[in-house]
């Protein structure tokens, strides 16, 4: 069975990932594109796997990969959300390819990427790695928090200035907060044991009605409401899309505070500048590590802003997180091309 490895876990993990997926007997294709030392990669595996180069954010390229010499992939890995769109699943379970793809893993939770409804038209079967990465991203949504009660960036950049600044106020403590957490699956959950362990207190919404240890509002509007902090950890659907727009963040309380490690497109950046930039809105903050644009594509209203902490997606870049999320893609991907689905998550 061939596999297209679009982009591999970094650094020594790679050496993990291609190990299981070689173990397992796949006939692997490393893309080196974004690996960080090709040659050397090249040295040691080059008895075992073979490589390509290709860039796979450039659809016709990566197009173009897949039927080369009329081969096909059968399976298909991806890490950093590459766009598998309805014309590149035509071309991957062309008929007149040798292998037509029948699986796509994911190593993570999202699979906004993929066309999941031409995927089903196509008899593709996507995988992903949910929870594989809840830890890192709760510790980075309170690393987010942390930075912005106690300005932490501003203060960084006035001592490398050679300036002592003090306070103009004195922080908060998380202690004095109450956090407002928008999605309760397993990042959100792990987020509010970290935060209670902290003395905030937790509130939070979900639109499935599934018990939780969470104190929950009635409503997105009466969390929005009440919340120092709103943490959002939601799944980027046609539902949640445009979630947090002008009128959501006109609720939030004084001062307050938003962060964003979940998808860009749940929050409507444009209305997101707009707060930040106004003196009179009640929104005082937010940090965001997902962007609606990013990787080449990379570019955002919330470009310059004081009161924007901005990172590029690494919320969820742990070892521990990563290496969970390779391994058990790979694992994900040798059962369903083995015929062996149970206990496989399956998005549809």
């Amino acid at each position: 069975m061939r596999v297209l490895l679009l982009d591999a876990a970094p650094g020594e993990l790679l050496d993990r990932e291609l190990g299981r997926l070689v173990g397992h007997g796949l006939a692997v294709t490393l893309n080196l594109r974004r690996v960080s030392d090709p040659a050397g990669v090249t040295e040691a595996w080059s008895d075992r796997v073979e490589f390509t180069d290709v860039d796979p954010f450039d659809e016709s390229v990566l197009i173009g990969e897949v039927v080369r010499g009329g081969l096909g992939y059968h399976a298909l890995k991806s890490r950093a959300g590459v766009p598998l769109g309805a014309a590149f699943l035509a071309a991957a379970t062309d008929r007149a390819l040798a292998h037509r793809l029948q699986v796509i893993g994911r190593a993570g939770a999202g699979t906004d990427h993929v066309d999941l409804v031409a995927a089903a038209r196509h008899g593709v079967t996507v995988t992903h790695t949910p929870g594989s990465n809840a830890n890192a991203v709760a510790e980075f949504a309170l690393a987010q928090l942390l930075a912005l009660t106690r300005s932490l960036a501003s203060y960084n950049e006035a001592s490398h200035q050679g300036r002592w600044s003090a306070p103009v106020a004195p922080a908060v403590e998380l202690s004095e907060l109450t956090l407002g957490i928008v999605g309760l699956g397993r990042i959100g959950l792990a987020l509010a044991e970290r935060a209670q362990a902290l003395g905030m207190d937790v509130q939070g919404y979900a639109r499935r009605s599934t018990r939780t240890p969470v104190r929950r509002t009635a409503s997105l509007e009466a969390l929005l409401a009440t919340s120092d902090v709103v943490s959002l950890h939601l799944p980027l659907t046609p539902d949640t899309e445009g979630l947090i727009g002008p009128a959501g963040l006109a609720l939030m309380r004084p001062g307050s505070i938003l962060l964003n490690t979940a998808r860009g497109g749940i929050v409507d950046e444009q209305a997101l500048a707009d707060a930040l930039r106004d003196p009179a809105h009640p929104l005082r903050a937010a940090a965001v590590d997902t962007f609606a644009h990013e990787h080449a594509a990379f570019a955002s209203p919330l470009f310059g802003l004081p009161n924007a902490l901005l990172t590029p997606h690494v919320a969820g870049m742990t070892g521990n997180a990563m290496a969970e999320a390779a391994l058990r893609c790979a694992d994900h991907i040798a059962a369903l091309l083995a015929g062996r689905p149970d206990g496989v998550p399956v998005v549809t």
